[in-house]
């Protein structure tokens, strides 16, 4: 959600400031503000409504500059997006403040600094973080004491970047619930809630734990852990390349993150299958032990990776033949579910710093299950570093808000999965391969099906004057079906929802008329009859069908209905990837002809860190 960056050096860092800050616009924000300490030690702060190009042109006007700063893109939680209401904040002209998260006792505490005299200019928790600082500032030995004094008020979730003109050479830090990094540099370092931000700087990072403080200088880092201790943390090297968030050719990320699909199914399923086999060790040192007493599997997740995770129940349930179930993650967190024995916990996540999951996945380490394993795609996150086993999905960077080859490489991930857990529950060597081929087979699929583009851009002009849609899919595709209805109501901003085709007598019917396109994926499956008989519901009330279907499926075009012929024959196993494609294409295309924001839809945001 939120973006922050921070940095202090010998030069001017208000450029790396600004760069960050467009490589975290990908994230979603509404405001964007900058504050520097000049040499005069007093702050120059800037913010503006809207992009970070507007924050651009006004430091520009300004002249701004300075050798530390911190900057932040808003997504508005407290407050409307307004200038005063973005970010730094600040208390007495001597504290600024970039804040990730929410504070759920801002109230009271405002109640008390508001007694004490204190004014306020925002709408903002964070502004209340600015003032409680300031105030344990007047009795403490400096900024790190006095934000070490502040957090242990809160209750919420945070990451904090302050600043004072009191102690013009550091940045102090803070972390509970949201993420934020140290960058290291020659003489000079940095700080970000997402490494992607400083990449053209460094590529070297420490990831604060949960309730560290920490207090950055030009050539020291000081961090204590949520006791109070002195700690150390390990410094990684990003593998990340610098460009990772450039568009290139394309017109937006998402149709790009679109046609990466096929190589980043072949990363993910690289080095991990050999001779026809899956290896275990993918997932870690001890999942071999693992996945031989797993007999049950529970999945929580949110959103996409929701979809993600139920195609994986079906599967797992239909090939491993144990029992699967998944729930979203905030609502696991607030149910008290019944563990049975040798269960296997599986969070997914696409940024790994999702609030409900993490949440989720803390919970469950108290709730007696076998293990737990995190499918994320970023090996530096949260979720990775709180799991017992992890399959990292090497998407790479998806800059999109709407996830595209995040959700193909986590069904990918899922059903490598699948195949690790058949092996211990009866699969054969020679099943075993089969599903293995058909997994390696993705990549070249994925690129046929991506060819469907052009026929896809010219149905899309079908869609534009549409106000609502019915996605219709049965089996493990009804959970696609939920996944095209999200991707074109995320990107599109037309009604729509999924629903498995066999539900349609039950309710959804009383919908359909001419003005209701209803899209259907169509595998040549065993539910294939089922399916063209709940489509006949359809027809017989008049509306208008769009259907995705296998070259063998023998469905045509006729009044009403247009078939769209899928380039080739998939197994069971392939389709849920397979029949995603043309419907993130489907999406893209009708969201350009609306002339939306295709890669930041409104009030939407990537990665959401807040409950």
């Amino acid at each position: 959600m939120c973006g922050i960056v921070g940095a202090i050096a010998e030069r001017n860092v208000v450029p790396i400031l600004l760069e960050g800050l467009r490589r975290l616009e990908y994230r979603g924000y509404d405001s964007a503000g900058i504050a520097v300490l000049g040499a005069d030690r007093q702050f120059a702060r800037l913010r503006t409504v809207g992009k970070v190009k507007n924050l651009t042109e006004a430091v520009a006007q300004n002249g701004t500059h300075g050798r530390i700063g911190i900057a932040h893109t808003r997504w508005a939680t407290h407050g409307v997006p307004s200038e005063r209401n973005a970010h730094p904040q600040m208390s007495s002209n001597g504290i600024a403040i970039v804040h990730n998260g929410i504070i759920e006792n801002h109230e009271a505490l405002r109640a008390d600094l508001k007694a004490k005299g204190y004014a306020f200019t925002s709408e903002t928790d964070t502004e209340v973080i600015a003032h409680r600082i300031h105030l344990h500032s007047q009795s403490s030995a400096g900024l790190f004491e006095a934000v070490r004094k502040t957090v242990a008020e809160l209750t919420g979730a945070y990451a904090l970047a302050v600043m004072s003109d009191a102690d013009a050479d550091c940045i102090v830090l803070a972390r509970e619930g949201c993420p934020v990094v140290i960058g290291l540099g020659i003489d000079e370092n940095f700080v970000a809630s997402d490494v992607s931000a400083l990449l053209p700087v460094t590529r070297r990072f420490m990831f604060l734990n949960e309730g560290d403080v920490a207090e950055v200088r030009r050539k020291q880092i000081r961090i204590v852990d949520s006791t109070g201790k002195p700690a150390v943390r390990v410094v990684r090297e990003s593998e990340l390349p610098a460009d990772a968030a450039e568009r290139g050719e394309y017109r937006h990320f998402m149709l790009k993150e679109i046609h990466e699909q096929p190589r980043a199914i072949a990363q993910t399923l690289e080095e991990r299958i050999a001779n026809g086999k899956l290896l275990d060790a993918a997932f870690g040192p001890a999942a071999q032990t693992v996945f031989a007493k797993t007999k049950a599997v529970h999945i929580v997740a949110c959103g996409t990776s929701y979809h993600a995770g139920l195609v994986a129940t079906y599967f797992i349930e239909q090939i491993c033949n144990i029992p699967a179930r998944i729930e979203i993650a905030s609502e696991y967190r607030y149910r008290n579910p019944i563990v049975t024995a040798d269960t296997l916990f599986v969070t997914i996540s696409q940024s790994g710093e999702t609030a409900d999951t993490l949440a989720a996945l803390r919970m469950a380490k108290q709730r007696g299950y076998l293990a737990t394993l995190a499918i994320c795609n970023v090996p530096e996150s949260s979720l990775v570093r709180d799991s017992d086993l992890v399959l990292l999905t090497r998407a790479g960077p998806e800059i999109g808000v709407a996830s595209t080859k995040a959700f193909t490489t986590q069904l990918t991930a899922l059903s490598m999965l699948v195949v690790a857990l058949a092996k211990h529950n009866g699969t054969d060597a020679e099943r075993e391969h089969g599903l293995v081929t058909r997994l390696l087979e993705l990549p070249a699929l994925v690129e046929k099906t991506l060819a469907l583009d052009p026929t896809i851009r010219a149905l899309a002009e079908r869609f534009v004057d549409k106000h609502h849609a019915l996605f219709l899919g049965r089996g493990a595709l009804y959970s696609i079906a939920l996944e095209g209805a999200l991707k074109l109501k995320e990107i599109s901003y037309i009604h729509a929802e999924g629903y498995a085709a066999g539900e349609l007598k039950h309710g959804p019917l009383a919908l359909v008329d001419e003005d209701m396109p209803v899209i259907t994926v169509a595998p040549n499956n065993d539910l294939l009859e089922k399916l063209k008989s709940n489509l006949q519901e359809v027809r017989a009330r008049g509306g208008e069908l769009f259907v995705f279907a296998d070259p063998d499926a023998g469905m045509e075009s006729g009044d009403g209905v247009t078939v769209i012929k899928m380039p080739a024959h998939v197994s069971y196993f392939q389709a849920p990837v397979i029949y995603t494609i043309p419907l993130q294409l489907l999406a893209y295309h009708v969201a350009v002809l609306k002339g939306t924001d295709v890669d930041q839809p409104r009030n939407l945001a990537k990665s959401v860190t807040v409950e």
